[in-house]
C-alpha cells in the first residue's frame, strides 16, 4: 500500500485514465486517497467537501449515464464524486465563497485525489461533464451539495502517451 513515487514524479507521470482492470482496490488505499483530499487547501480552512465513494455497480452505471454516457466510468472499481458545499464557504465570504472559493477550494481536492491515486500506482480520471441533477439522484445528495467531479478509479489496463503541453514561453509572463 506504500507510495512509491515523490510528487514531482506524480504530476509528471499522472495521466486521465479511460481504461481499467477488473482488480479490486484495497480499501485501505482508498481510505488514504480521501485522506490526501481532505488535506487540500481551502479557503480559511472551511473545507466545503463531501466526498462520495461508490463500489455499487447500480450506481456506477447510473454516474456514467449521467456523465454524457462516458461508459469506461462505471468500469472503474471506485468512483469517487466530490461535492461542494457552497455555503459553508459563503457563511465566511459571502458571494465569492459561494461562487469561486468552494469551487477552488473542491479542485483542489481533487487535484490531490488524482496525485494521491498516482501516488499508489492507480489510473484516474477528473471528469466534469455530468448532468448535476442525474447524480444528485443517483446518489441521494442533498440539495446544498454540489456535484462538481466524478473520479473513476482503478489501476489501468493500457499505458497512455502524455499529452503535448504549451510551451513555458507561451504561459510565463515575468515581471521584474
Amino acid at each position: 500500500m506504500g507510495v512509491t513515487k515523490d510528487i514531482i514524479e506524480a504530476i509528471l507521470e499522472r495521466r486521465s485514465t479511460r481504461r481499467f482492470k477488473s482488480e479490486q482496490v484495497p480499501r485501505a488505499t482508498i481510505g488514504r486517497i480521501i485522506d490526501a483530499a481532505r488535506w487540500a487547501p481551502s479557503a480559511g480552512n472551511v473545507q466545503p467537501w463531501e466526498f462520495y465513494v461508490v463500489y455499487n455497480e447500480k450506481k456506477k452505471y447510473e454516474l456514467a449515464s449521467a456523465a454524457t454516457k462516458q461508459r469506461f466510468i462505471s468500469e472503474a472499481p471506485v468512483i469517487i464524486v466530490v461535492c461542494a458545499i457552497p455555503e459553508m464557504s459563503a457563511a465566511r465570504y459571502r458571494e465569492r465563497g459561494r461562487n469561486l472559493y468552494a469551487i477552488q477550494d473542491t479542485a483542489a481536492a481533487v487535484q490531490n485525489i488524482l496525485l494521491a491515486a498516482e501516488g499508489y500506482g492507480l489510473g484516474s480520471c477528473w471528469i466534469g461533464s455530468f448532468e448535476e441533477t442525474l447524480v444528485m439522484e443517483a446518489l441521494d445528495i442533498p440539495m446544498g451539495k454540489i456535484p462538481v467531479a466524478l473520479v473513476p478509479i482503478g489501476y489501468a489496463s493500457e499505458e497512455s502517451q502524455p499529452p503535448a503541453r504549451r510551451p513555458v514561453d507561451e504561459i510565463v509572463t515575468i515581471i521584474e
